[in-house]
C-alpha cells in the first residue's frame, strides 16, 4: 500500500512541457500522477476516464485489451495533449513504445514520461487492496507481458514504487526537474 508522510516540496525547476505517468495497473500512476500535478499547478487527466465504455466493460471482465481497443483511447489522450493550452499531467499506462511515440506526436511541446516501476508481487497487493477500480488483478501478468520497457527513451525516468509516495513524488519531481 503506499504510505502517505508528507507533503513533497514545491519544484525548483519544472520540466517544461506535459507529462505522462505511466506503468501497468497498480503501479500507483493517479496517486504521483496528482501530486505532480499539484507541484507543479498543472491540471491532472485521469487517462482511464477517456478509455470507450467498450475497453472499460472488457477489463471489467477480465479480457485483456488488445492494438485495436487501445487506439482510439490513445488518440483520444494525444488529442487532449495537442488541444491542452498548457502542460497537464496525465495518467496513462503507455505500455509499449509505439503507445508513447502517438503521445509524443500528440504533444505540442516537449513530453516526459514518469514510469512507474515495481514487483509484480507489489502490484498484486496494491491491485487487491484497492476499491472502486475496474480492473481485475487477473489482467496484470498480460500487462507485464505487454509492458516495453521505457529505459533510454528520451525525456523518461523510471522510478521504483517500492516506497512511500512521497518518496516516490520527491524522485519524480527531482528527475524532471533535471531535464
Amino acid at each position: 500500500m503506499i504510505e502517505n508522510r508528507h507533503r513533497p516540496s514545491r519544484p525548483g525547476r519544472r520540466f517544461p512541457g506535459s507529462i505522462v505517468v505511466m506503468g501497468v495497473s497498480g503501479s500507483g500512476k493517479s496517486s504521483v500522477g496528482e501530486r505532480i500535478a499539484e507541484a507543479y499547478g498543472y491540471p491532472f487527466i485521469e487517462g482511464d476516464a477517456l478509455h470507450p465504455p467498450e475497453n472499460i466493460r472488457k477489463m471489467s471482465e477480465g479480457i485483456p485489451l488488445t492494438d485495436h481497443d487501445r487506439w482510439p483511447w490513445l488518440e483520444a489522450i494525444g488529442r487532449l495533449l495537442a488541444e491542452s493550452p498548457g502542460p497537464v499531467v496525465v495518467a496513462c499506462s503507455a505500455l509499449k513504445l509505439s503507445y508513447r511515440e502517438k503521445l509524443r506526436e500528440g504533444a505540442p511541446k516537449r513530453l516526459a514520461f514518469v514510469h512507474l516501476h515495481g514487483a509484480e508481487a507489489v502490484l498484486a497487493e496494491r491491485m487487491q487492496h484497492r476499491t472502486g477500480h475496474f480492473m481485475p488483478t487477473s489482467l496484470l501478468k498480460t500487462q507485464l507481458a505487454t509492458l516495453e520497457d521505457p529505459t533510454g527513451e528520451a525525456n523518461t525516468v523510471t522510478i521504483n514504487i517500492d516506497q512511500p509516495l512521497d518518496a516516490i513524488v520527491e524522485e519524480a519531481l527531482a528527475a524532471l526537474g533535471k531535464m
